[in-house]
Order: C-alpha cells, then structure tokens, then sequence
C-alpha cells in the first residue's frame, strides 16, 4: 500500500508573510558594515573638498611672483608729444570782414605761429581762416585760444584788443541782440541803437572806459568782450539804454559802481 503525501497549499496570506519576513540577526550585522562604510567615504569626500578649498583661499592670498619684464616710465617729452595730437580749427569770415582781414593779415598771424606755435593759411574760397597745431605747439589750449582771437576779430574787435585774448586766461566774449531784451521796430529800434552808440560814440566810449570793457555795435547785435564781472557792468548798463532809461542816469550808475570796484581794489 502506497500512502502519498500532499503538501497543503500555500495561501495569500502566508506568502505575503514570507515576503515581508524581517532578516535574520546576522544578516543585519551583516549590512550594518557596508553602511559605516558608505558614512566613512562621505565624510572623506567633505574634508578632502573643504581641505581643496582652504588650500585655494592659501593660494589666492598668497602674492605670485610674476615674471612679466618692468619698464622704466616715459620722459617728459614722449608723454607731451603724444598728448598733443594734430588739431585743426576753420573760423568762418562774415564778407564785410574780409577787406579788413587782408589788410592787417600780417598782424594776425604773426601772434599764432610766433606766440602758439600754430599754421595758420587764409583760405579764400570758402571764406575762412584754418588754424592746426604743429611740433611748435606747447599748450593744448593754444588752438582755442587761436580760435577765439580770429572769432573776435571776425565779430568786429580791433587786433590790438583781439590779443588780449591770447595773453589772458580770464577774459571772454558775451554776445547778444537788443531784440533779446525789448521787441523793438521801425524808428524805435533805431532810436535805441542812437542810445547805445550816443553822439559821436560817447555813450559807447563811457561804458569802455567806465567796465574796462571793449564794446562792438553790428546793427542790432551788440558783443562785449571782458572779464565776467566786467561784461555784467556794461551789459546792464547797454540793457538800461536799450529799455528807455536816459544816458545821464546811466552815468551816474556808471560812477557808482566805478567807486565801489576802486574800494574792492583797495
């Protein structure tokens, strides 16, 4: 006789308690070196990483040595020659102008080639001086003050004040028309210039002698030419005619103002 012996079926239950069945003891101390492991290696990653970046910060405040070659500075005379670089200037001549410019051309030049160093040449055609800097030229304001010596001479000054220009720093040219301050037409703007000029050009002599100031009446354009307080005196005083006020009490402001700068002086 046979006996056969049959093993039960395993059910759903069991199998998913086999499947979540804790490990064994020794498996754990098994798995607890591998972990202590991992731990050990990330920690060497962290001091090898913060010991790469001290050894950075070392080396960064640590001054290299460099190799590169010294030079010894430029003298004087390199530095100014390449400071200078060649400057040209084109001062337009109104056509009233160009007469007078021909006849005291000599007077004109000669004070920008021998004082600034500068070439100068008239250029006929287009109606214009050309001035540009050379090897001469020492200042690097010489070709302005050139410019505005031929622009003063252009407007209507004479070349002996014109100069003035050249040999001194603080003086400048103030331009304006009598329609800047009052609309004026007809005879009344005429009447206003008469003011301004006087009889004989004393009015305009008073105020020059008066700011130290040298005044230029082109029709209705009026240029002054002085420093910036006495351009002020004699703008005032030119602005006062223009308005109506008559020339004798312009003459008196004239004197009062003369007595206060004499005291400043003093």
């Amino acid at each position: 006789m046979v006996v056969s012996h049959s093993t039960p079926p395993v059910t759903r239950k069991k199998a998913r308690k086999s499947l979540t069945k804790k490990p064994t003891p020794g498996a754990k101390q098994a798995t607890e070196p591998s972990d202590v492991d991992e731990d050990m290696s990330g920690e060497s990653l962290i001091l090898q990483s913060v010991a790469s970046v001290e050894n950075d910060i070392g080396e960064a405040s640590i001054p290299h040595t460099s190799t590169a070659p010294s030079f010894p500075p430029l003298p004087a005379s390199a530095a100014s020659s390449q400071s200078l670089k060649s400057e040209t200037r084109r001062i337009p001549i109104p056509p009233h102008r160009m007469t007078p410019i021909k006849r005291d051309w000599v007077n004109i030049f000669s004070p920008l080639t021998e004082v600034l160093g500068l070439q100068v040449r008239m250029n006929v055609q287009r109606r214009c001086v050309e001035i540009r800097t050379s090897k001469q030229t020492k200042e690097i304001g010489a070709i302005q003050k050139g410019a505005d010596f031929v622009k003063a001479y252009a407007l209507g000054f004479d070349v002996n004040d014109a100069i003035a220009l050249l040999r001194l720093d603080d003086l400048f040219i103030d331009s304006f028309e009598i329609h800047d301050v009052k609309t004026l037409h007809g005879d009344h703007l005429s009447r206003a210039i008469g003011r301004i000029a006087g009889q004989d050009g004393k009015t305009k002599f008073t105020i020059e002698n008066a700011s130290r100031t040298r005044i230029v009446l082109a029709d209705t354009k009026i240029h002054i030419m002085g420093s910036f307080q006495n351009i002020k005196i004699a703008r005032d005083a030119i602005v006062s005619l223009i308005l109506g006020t008559p020339p004798g009490k312009v003459y008196s402001g004239l004197r009062t103002v003369c007595s206060r700068l004499k005291q400043r002086a003093l």
